[in-house]
């Protein structure tokens, strides 16, 4: 969304009534959202998408998605009337690919969850004009916003009709009763925690720590190795040195014979030696 597009007036918060005799425009409308604005802003969706898709992968009954217009009002205009969240999630809905969101063409359903990334551009209209938009016309229940460079974040919780602030944990995480999910801050970006506080990875994060894993199982099973290797050896050394005290032994024995037939020959009794 541009500076001049979020600047545009609403005529009206409330959602106005739609006479009968209103033609609703086609549902199969494209997004119409401008590149983010930095890298930081790119990564920082791409990781929330990433996220949550992998902890929900094997539900069907959600649509997340990040800098996608939602269409919410049948009398579209060219400046008003729809927006692009950062970043929404919109429960107990089909998940399938979408051009964009158009409310009206989805059970008049709002996001349940919206965040925005603030810029300097964008920072008044996220927690001014938009605010006020996603609590009296989307009802959007829970609101956080974030900063990539400041990592300032916030969130509201809308109770009985307007959005209060949600408290810190003492990890300094946001509760979102919506995703049943906290949100806080790792390694200078907005992640997603269990009710626990375990970080939820991303796939890539997944995958690094299952290849760990893999890589610690096989040097444990490379050190049993070694160790029962080491042991057959200490065992074949004291083979090997019991072997050769019973050779010595018996070679001891045998000279002895030999001296002992050797003084027989000589008539000389080995007794008196």
């Amino acid at each position: 969304m541009t500076l001049t597009q979020e600047l545009a007036p609403l005529q009206e918060i409330s959602a106005p009534e739609i006479p009968e005799n209103v033609i609703f425009p086609s549902g199969d409308l494209y997004s119409d959202e401008p590149p983010v604005e930095t890298e930081l802003h790119l990564r920082q969706i791409i990781i929330l998408l990433n996220c949550l898709e992998w902890l929900w992968r094997e539900r069907n009954d959600f649509y997340a998605a990040g800098n996608l217009t939602i269409y919410y009002s049948p009398r579209q205009k060219k400046s008003q009337d729809f927006r692009g969240p950062d970043f929404f999630v919109v429960l107990d809905t089909e998940k399938k690919t979408r051009k964009s969101w158009v409310v009206w063409e989805e059970d008049g359903k709002y996001p349940n969850v919206i965040i925005e990334i603030l810029s300097p551009n964008t920072a008044d209209v996220d927690k001014g004009f938009k605010k006020k938009l996603y609590q009296n016309t989307f009802r959007t229940p829970d609101y956080f916003w974030f900063d990539p460079y400041s990592l300032e974040l916030a969130g509201f919780h809308l109770v009985d009709g307007k959005y209060q602030s949600i408290p810190e944990n003492e990890s300094g995480y946001l509760w979102s009763e919506q995703l049943g999910l906290y949100l806080g801050i790792y390694n200078k970006q907005l992640r997603f925690f269990t009710s626990s506080g375990e970080l939820v990875p991303t796939p890539e994060e997944v995958a690094e720590s299952e290849r760990q894993e893999k890589e610690l199982a096989l040097q444990q099973l490379a050190l049993e190795r070694q160790e029962k290797e080491s042991a057959i050896q200490e065992k074949e050394v004291a083979i090997h040195e019991k072997e050769s005290a019973i050779h010595e032994k018996e070679l001891a024995i045998t000279q002895a014979e030999r001296l002992a037939a050797k003084l027989r020959e000589l008539n000389i009794n080995p007794d008196t030696i």
